[in-house]
């Protein structure tokens, strides 16, 4: 039960970038309009007062092109999702604006931290986020007039006997059984969620396939540069080594979106790629260094007494006894970076741990979706690794001698 009146009132804006004093006069010339028309009271009242949850038909037009507008899908009445579509005030506000200066509306959901950084590098053209102005803001951005007053209240506990008999009361002497099934229906059946899941886990399988693919790749390019007699190329190396292992991902990430393509309009599925890729290579790179250093010169230097060139000795004596040391570590560090990719959320990409968040948003259940998505990130890994090890059976000489014997 709230507590007291409230407490204070926040006004919520949208939010442009400094140089988009154009783009901000055009959003208060239409906020204008819709308050005296009474759309404005309308939405207020449909999702505010009534709590409806279903979005109204907006015509669209892209007779002038796209704009950008970043949302954060914290949960209704603002901006929530529903069937996989967004829905709420915001998403009703955001549709009308682009609608009213002849824009194809792109919403692009990212984690709220990141919403100003995305705004700053030219990544989205206006925040409609439930934003609340404050002089902090203020310096990096500048805000509308305000659109909505949000109070906020305190809530305190009911006393514990009231609360314990309130569990019981709501769980209704429920088995576990029908309690997991109801939470397995609406956190996965119902609104069609099991989509957000399907998206996301498209989305992690892919970023950890194609940048282990990358990383490796890049990886061996750093070990030769590490190992060439050439100092120039080794202190690049040793260079680039260090730069991506003392870079924590997550900034890393930033950094390769938000700076390296911040005026390019790009998918952050493939900025995730490249920025895990890199980060990949540093450690793979050390790596092979160590598998090659580690097999005894005289094995190279007899492969090329028997006639085999530089690049034979290594394919067929070097390279073979280097996957068998490298694997047990490669695969640790693989299941590393499947796990290190549920930060992508701060550069709008839509994970296992962005449709978890999501769907905890509208469903307020804590323990379901993560259990959930927990283990479809074990899913993942334990599939990947099953194919690393597959590898490291079919590199072992012993089995392929004992393969043939039987």
């Amino acid at each position: 039960m709230p507590f007291g009146k409230p407490i204070f009132s926040s006004p919520v804006a949208a939010g442009f970038a400094k140089s988009r004093t154009d783009l901000r006069d055009s959003f208060n010339a239409f906020l204008a309009t819709i308050r005296g028309n009474g759309v404005h009271a309308a939405m207020v009242d449909r999702w505010m007062t009534k709590r409806v949850t279903n979005m109204p038909e907006i015509p669209s037009s892209s007779a002038k092109g796209m704009i950008r507008i970043g949302v954060s899908s914290g949960g209704l009445p603002f901006n929530g999702l529903q069937d996989n579509e967004f829905v709420g005030f915001d998403v009703e506000l955001a549709k009308r604006f682009a609608a009213q200066i002849g824009r194809e509306p792109r919403l692009l959901d990212q984690e709220f931290g990141g919403l100003i950084a995305a705004l700053a590098s030219g990544k989205i053209d206006v925040i409609i986020a439930d934003m609340f102005i404050t002089a902090e803001r203020q310096r990096q951005i500048d805000f509308s007039n305000p659109y909505f007053e949000q109070d906020s209240v305190a809530f305190t506990r009911a006393a514990n006997t009231v609360a314990r008999a309130g569990t019981v009361e709501a769980s209704g002497g429920r088995s576990l059984a029908a309690r997991v099934a109801s939470s397995f229906y609406s956190n996965i059946v119902a609104e069609q969620r099991y989509l957000l899941l399907w998206d996301g886990f498209k989305a992690t399988t892919l970023i950890s396939v194609l940048s282990t693919i990358l990383g490796t790749a890049l990886g061996a390019l750093v070990c030769y540069m590490r190992m060439s007699p050439r100092r120039i190329l080794r202190a690049t190396a040793r260079l680039y080594i260090a730069v991506l292992r003392g870079t924590p991902i997550v900034v890393l990430l930033m950094i390769v979106f938000y700076v390296v393509f911040g005026s390019v309009d790009i998918n952050p599925v493939l900025v995730a790629i490249l920025a895990f890729g890199m980060n990949f290579a540093a450690y793979v790179s050390e790596m092979f260094r160590t598998g090659v250093e580690g097999i005894d010169k005289g094995q190279r230097e007899a492969g090329l007494a028997m006639g085999f060139t530089p690049v034979q000795t290594f394919g067929f004596i070097v390279l073979p006894q280097m996957v068998k040391r490298i694997l047990p570590v490669y695969k640790g560090e693989f299941i590393s970076l499947v796990k290190m990719t549920s930060v992508v959320g701060y550069i709008a990409v839509q994970d296992l741990t962005k449709a978890s968040d999501i769907i905890r948003s509208r469903t307020f259940d804590a323990f379901f979706p993560l259990v959930m998505v927990a283990v479809l990130y074990f899913g993942i890994a334990w599939v990947l690794v099953e194919a690393l090890e597959y590898l490291e059976r079919r590199s072992d000489p012993k089995r392929s001698r004992q393969a043939v014997a039987r």
